[in-house]
């Protein structure tokens, strides 16, 4: 007889190998002509809504890596939630306005031919250039396994998100905090437009530093002490192009000055930076000190200008660098402008959109204001005003597009003030209102939101959504309304935004509209559009309402870190300022993707990792997990290193599942299934094992700690199942009888397993676990697909206290075994553990353990052919050659071997096995 023939060896279909990359669009395939995502919700139908708003990615370009986390990220979240019991609606969304889209078209088009095309055709054409790539991107996202409905996304550029978003600007217009006035702004002379806060990157920048005296011609008697020599007041500044925007110098109240000798005149610094300067500026002695107030309204003159320079004063002036006295140019900052209002100052600002200075200086008339810094340093050494000059490298904000260093500069624009209505205290009173994962979170918005400016609302471009305003064609002044503006948005909701530049502006005016400010009644269109960040931020009324309703709020906003200052930051903002609340309950923010070296990913260093590189490779389940396995709190790396190792991980849990099916392909759960009271211990134990694997697995993903759901997994599949207990238990699977009690035990409970794993793996390893979940044998009333099941319970007859302790010390124990088998394998003395006799000693509770689980217990524990327990004074184990003759089929030594005539290569148990097959 072939005994190999009658030994129950695994037997399914499941493949070894899985193929992904070839066979995860089969499953894309498969999901969408059975409707999961559809039968999923239907199923929910009356559950708990658990609602995650998708932040819109701009829709401008293929996925990178990081948009693969995020989106992985969310597909876990709500993947889970479902399988918990929750409703999960997916609604993603893209964010199609602003000037990325709008520079690409210009480019296409050239400058000079998109100013003189129609904006309607502009925009038509940016709208083109959007939905390419939202097509592009949506199946990009779903060739991850992300679920959602696809077919219905939010487009910020879609005519009833338009309409919604400029019904959010008239509400703001009707309850005061919207306001039009000149200020100065972070201004991009490359994109010609006005820059949110968000827009704005930092990065190294050199600077040309200069210290300028402003000479004071009727110095006050505080300065006496100077006696014949003329006197200045010193100030330092790292933009000399703002110069011929300077109308005064900043001095602290309460800080101490000093006039202090500088060649032939006289010099007033701080005190307390006389001698960090001393050197630089050729200080000799102090000759009078006094506050700063002292000089409160002293006129300075303006270094080439026939112009007064107020002196003034400010908290915000520090001791940090300089000289305690700060140039102060209302139109070209915000503390300036700030402190400037107080004393009445114009802010004035002689720079144009292309950052050219204007007629009002004329000396440097059309020339680029970053060109003429050189030009200004040597007139004020022609004019003896230069005391100092050098290159100063520091932080600079940079346009977030085209990354050229912006200006500030003061023009004419829309703004939500953060402090009318007391919206700066109610959105830090809503921050504490939220859940903030990471729980830093919670300080780096509030920080934010506590400093940050007035919210500068208009930009200078084509493509956008209008703020829906008229222009006086006599006086140039703005006129609107909130009837004009609701007007407006219900043309949008018919036409599309488009509108507002097709149709005559007359078809939008109150009746009787008059401009404010010379009551002309002839007016023009604005032709100022919404920050994109306002596009983004109004989603919550734009989506969640439309969908939901106004009573409900997203549970979950999930995005990048950066959107502290971006998404997360202008929603709170806007739903705070229209609805008095946040527009979430909790915010995720995972970090950045960084190369193995922890670099920033970029072209040029070559160390980009695409997301469609990975899955030619390995398939999205891979990707999928390496999302899982990494701690996004922080910043996450990714290399080819790391993902060969995330590959090892995969095939051991593929080999598991395999394992696991392959052991059950005869058990029929309804003949076969032994009550767990009688179960083997091991198979009890192992159960109680899953139990708390279940269970560690719902808290983490309740906690959103994917990455302990990826080590439990590891831990669970690696260290329980294939170190211990299939190694333990192939022997009763393979070599007993096929009805054999102790082998149905086994199969039971490894159908156990096998029904949890796939739940508690789909999350994340979405289209493997389905896979698994369908090659389950026996099916009976399984659904046809794991995500329309729910996430495992565990019995709580698994969770045998005494037992599992009972086994934790028994696995130290069979440690002393191992070692024993181990160093007699290494010296040659046994091939393989069936090949021993263990004597195994023990003492005191340790005996009286391992004695409950008898000697044939222990040596299918040990894995070798015979064992004897002993007492002893100290536990140790001693391997020496069994009795007996190597079984054929089971290759144990044993004495029975050769009892039976008709099976004289075999043991009794696998001569018993094979007569009761027979």
């Amino acid at each position: 007889m072939e005994y190999k023939k009658t030994i129950n060896l695994p037997r399914t279909d499941f493949p070894m190998r899985g193929n992904l990359p070839k066979r995860e669009p089969d499953w894309l395939e498969a999901w969408e002509q059975d409707e999961i995502v559809r039968r999923m919700d239907e199923r929910r139908a009356d559950a708990p809504l658990y609602l995650l708003h998708d932040g819109p990615p701009y829709a401008n370009g293929h996925i990178h890596i990081g948009h693969a986390l995020n989106k992985i990220l969310k597909d876990t979240v709500l993947k889970y939630r479902n399988l918990a019991g929750y409703r999960t609606p997916y609604r993603p969304g893209w964010d199609c306005h602003g000037l990325p889209i709008e520079l690409e078209v210009e480019k296409s088009l050239g400058r000079d031919a998109k100013v003189s095309m129609d904006p309607v055709e502009v925009r038509r054409r940016c709208d083109d250039y959007a939905q390419s790539f939202v097509e592009i991107q949506s199946q990009e996202f779903q060739r991850l396994g992300v679920f959602g409905d696809w077919e219905r996304p939010y487009l910020t550029k879609s005519a009833d998100y338009e309409a919604q978003e400029v019904r959010e600007l008239a509400t703001l217009l009707e309850t005061g905090g919207l306001y039009r006035s000149r200020k100065p702004v972070y201004w991009c002379s490359s994109c010609r437009t006005a820059l949110a806060e968000a827009e704005v990157e930092y990065d190294d920048h050199t600077s040309t530093s200069v210290y300028v005296a402003f000479d004071v011609p009727d110095p006050p008697a505080v300065l006496a002490a100077a006696g014949s020599r003329p006197v200045a007041i010193v100030i330092w500044t790292t933009t000399p192009w703002t110069l011929p925007a300077n109308l005064a110098i900043s001095l602290h109240p309460d800080f101490e000055y000093a006039l202090v000798e500088a060649g032939e005149r006289a010099v007033v610094v701080a005190a307390e930076m006389v001698d960090g300067i001393r050197d630089t500026l050729g200080l000799g002695a102090t000759l009078a000190t006094f506050r700063g107030a002292e000089l409160e309204r002293t006129e300075a003159r303006h270094p080439w200008i026939d112009r007064t320079s107020l002196v003034i004063l400010g908290d915000h002036v520090t001791l940090e660098a300089g000289t305690g006295c700060v140039h102060t140019a209302p139109g070209h900052g915000q503390e300036d402008y700030v402190v400037g209002s107080r004393y009445d100052l114009d802010v004035y600002a002689p720079v144009d959109a292309a950052g050219c200075f204007t007629a009002d200086v004329p000396e440097y008339r059309g020339r680029a204001v970053a060109d003429c810094d050189g030009d200004i340093v040597a007139m004020l050494g022609e004019r003896g005003a230069l005391m100092a000059s050098s290159k100063f490298g520091h932080s600079y904000p940079h346009c977030w597009r085209c990354k050229r260093p912006v200006l500030f500069r003061a023009t004419e624009q829309w703004f939500l003030s953060m402090e009318h209505d007391d919206l700066r205290v109610r959105a830090l009173s809503a921050i504490d209102e939220v859940r903030w994962v990471p729980s830093w979170g919670r300080e780096r918005i509030h920080g934010m939101i506590a400093n940050r400016p007035d919210w500068c609302l208009s930009r200078q471009r084509s493509w956008g959504v209008p703020i829906v305003a008229a222009r006086c064609k006599n006086c140039d002044d703005v006129t609107t309304s909130p009837a004009m503006v609701r007007r407006a948005a219900d043309v949008i909701a018919a036409e599309g935004s488009d509108a507002w530049w097709a149709r005559p502006i007359e078809e939008f005016l109150d009746d009787g509209m008059a401009c404010a400010k010379c009551a002309s009644t002839d007016f023009g269109r604005s032709d100022d559009i919404l920050d994109v960040w306002f596009d983004s931020g109004v989603s919550f009324a734009s989506v969640v309402e439309a969908d939901y309703g106004t009573d409900d709020v997203a549970e979950l906003y999930l995005e990048g870190s950066d959107q502290h200052r971006g998404w997360f930051h202008t929603s709170l903002l806007s739903s705070v300022a229209n609805r008095r609340r946040a527009p979430y309950k909790t915010v995720l923010t995972h970090g950045f993707v960084l190369d193995g070296d922890g670099r920033k990913m970029s072209k040029s260093l070559g160390n980009v990792i695409a997301p469609d590189s990975i899955i030619k490779q390995y398939g999205a389940d891979l990707l999928r997990l390496w999302v899982a396995a990494e701690d996004y709190r922080d910043d996450v790396r990714i290399s080819g290193e790391i993902l060969k190792r995330l590959a090892d991980s995969y095939r051991r849990f593929r080999n598991t599942a395999r394992n696991l099916l392959g052991n059950v392909g005869d058990f029929d759960p309804a003949r076969h299934t032994v009550p767990f009271d009688e179960l083997e211990d091991l198979d009890k134990w192992i159960l109680g094992r899953l139990g708390a694997f279940i269970d560690r697995c719902r808290a983490a993903y309740d906690a959103y700690e994917f990455h302990v759901v990826y080590h439990a997994l590891n831990n669970f599949c690696s260290v329980d199942l294939s170190a211990q207990y299939f190694d333990i238990a192939k022997d009763r699977l393979y070599c007993s009888a096929t009805d054999d009690r102790s082998r149905r035990s086994a199969q039971t409970a490894m159908r156990e397993v096998l029904l949890a794993l796939p739940r508690v793996m789909a999350p994340v390893l979405s289209f493997t676990a389905d896979e698994i979940w369908k090659s389950i044998p026996a099916r009976g009333d399984l659904s046809d697909s794991v995500f329309l099941t729910d996430f495992p319970e565990p019995d709580p007859a698994w969770a045998d206290e005494e037992l599992a302790r009972r086994f934790e010390r028994l696995w130290e124990l069979r440690a002393v075994g191992t070692r024993a088998l181990e160093a007699a394998r290494s010296a040659g003395d046994i091939g393989n553990s069936l090949e021993a006799r263990l004597e195994l000693a023990a003492a005191g509770e340790d005996y009286e353990l391992l004695a409950s689980f008898g000697e044939e217990g222990l040596a299918e524990l040990l894995i070798v052919s015979e064992l004897a327990l002993v007492a002893a004074d100290e536990t140790a184990a001693t391997v020496s050659t069994p009795d007996g003759e190597k079984c054929e089929r089971c290759w144990k030594r044993a004495a029975t071997v050769g009892a039976s005539s008709d099976h004289p290569t075999l043991c009794a148990r696998c001569t018993a096995a094979v007569e009761r097959a027979a």
